[in-house]
């Protein structure tokens, strides 16, 4: 383990259940795998909530982001619906994943298929403050493409 590695603490909530792994020495996401008693068959154009059967303790301050995995989106057009989804510090329920089916045919997820990646991040909470007006940029108000294509 690095020396600036934190720890996340995982709850198998069935026995079954795949802790996250790591694909490579220097992978920024986790896979996190399916735990399913049965497959789940999501047809194109459709979505369906996948658990995990984890369930994690992260440090305050930290939160982890679950995101696709660029294999399933390239070869079967799934994502992960709510890109990226949000673990809390203080969540304590079970990890799941909402996979969206954007191919024409459908898929079919396994036991143990890995399904998603998660990224622990730094996060910091804001204070915010009303205020009349706010400094004034190049950019100004200009969004959605306003920099160019």
């Amino acid at each position: 383990m690095d020396t600036d590695s934190i720890m996340v603490h995982v709850v198998k909530l069935r026995p079954e259940a795949l802790l996250p792994v790591y694909g490579t020495a220097n992978s920024a996401g986790a896979d996190i795998s399916a735990c399913l008693d049965e497959d789940l068959v999501l047809a194109g154009g459709s979505y369906g909530k996948v658990p995990t059967g984890l369930s994690i303790q992260l440090p305050v301050g930290y939160e982890a982001q679950v995101r696709p995995r660029s294999g399933l989106a390239a070869k079967f057009g799934l994502t992960v619906l709510n890109s990226p989804g949000t673990i809390d510090a203080d969540y304590r329920g079970e990890v799941c994943v909402l996979l969206i089916n954007h191919g024409r045919e459908e898929v079919r997820i396994h036991h143990g298929d890995r399904i998603a990646q998660m990224v622990i991040a730094r996060c910091e909470q804001a204070t915010f403050t009303e205020t009349i007006s706010l400094d004034a940029t190049e950019r100004g108000s200009g969004g959605f493409g306003s920099t160019g294509v």
